[in-house]
């Protein structure tokens, strides 16, 4: 079994949620008492956050890298990056390495293949939503199309994240907010939602929306587990 290295923190209520899917599923497949090889790095969300609202992105690339390195070091074989936006830094932290970067979006992207849909909803911080770093690899890597919700829901998704769910805060208002953006993208021809941010997965499941729901955190979570059971020989991907 190969090691996976997990860059956490942010925040580390999903993180928590990465090191519980993950070790489910290594018990599903495996047995007995077998858990995943794993290696955590959990990083200040305090410091990641102010680094965002500052735009300092050199810096926080700075960051995530050298947990990378320190992943590497510690015996990691593939590093995971456990949030959504901080994937606007990956290549900085892909190049920090010699280790496989498994990128979110690529777990998303899979899915949603598997689901037999072409156009996703996208539900996440303010940049993942309105920049072109995610939606584009949905589209070149997995011939997914992307749709976001407009400028006011896109501020309450945004505020919810940071105000709430980032702080341990999951309320009944805010998750009927959701579901009531997540119709209004079924309208604009979202065949299922991404929860593009990996603490929705607390807030928003499958029971609580008309359309299927991609949760970022869960499928990133179960492609650490191919990783890291995957035959040797087999490349990544």
């Amino acid at each position: 079994m190969r090691t996976i290295g997990l860059i956490g923190g942010m925040s580390w209520d999903s993180s928590a949620t990465y090191y519980r899917a993950i070790n489910t599923e290594v018990r599903r497949r495996l047995g007995g008492h077998h858990c995943a090889k794993l290696v955590l790095v959990s990083l200040d969300f305090g410091e990641v956050r102010a680094l965002q609202i500052a735009g300092e992105w050199d810096r926080a690339g700075d960051l995530l890298a050298e947990a990378a390195r320190a992943l590497e070091a510690a015996g990691a074989d593939a590093v995971l990056i456990c949030a959504n936006l901080m994937h606007k830094v990956a290549p900085t932290v892909e190049k920090a390495t010699s280790l496989p970067l498994l990128h979110i979006a690529d777990a998303v992207g899979s899915r949603a293949r598997e689901l037999g849909v072409r156009t996703v909803g996208i539900l996440g911080a303010r940049p993942v939503m309105e920049e072109s770093f995610y939606a584009e690899r949905l589209a070149s890597g997995w011939g997914i199309d992307a749709v976001v919700p407009g400028p006011d829901d896109r501020a309450t998704i945004d505020r919810v994240i940071f105000d709430e769910l980032t702080r341990g805060v999951v309320s009944d208002a805010s998750r009927a907010a959701y579901v009531d953006v997540i119709r209004r993208l079924e309208d604009a021809g979202a065949e299922a939602v991404v929860l593009a941010c990996t603490e929705i997965g607390l807030l928003i499941g499958p029971d609580d929306v008309p359309i299927p729901v991609i949760d970022s955190a869960l499928v990133h979570a179960l492609a650490a587990v191919e990783e890291a059971l995957r035959p040797p020989g087999h490349s990544v991907g």
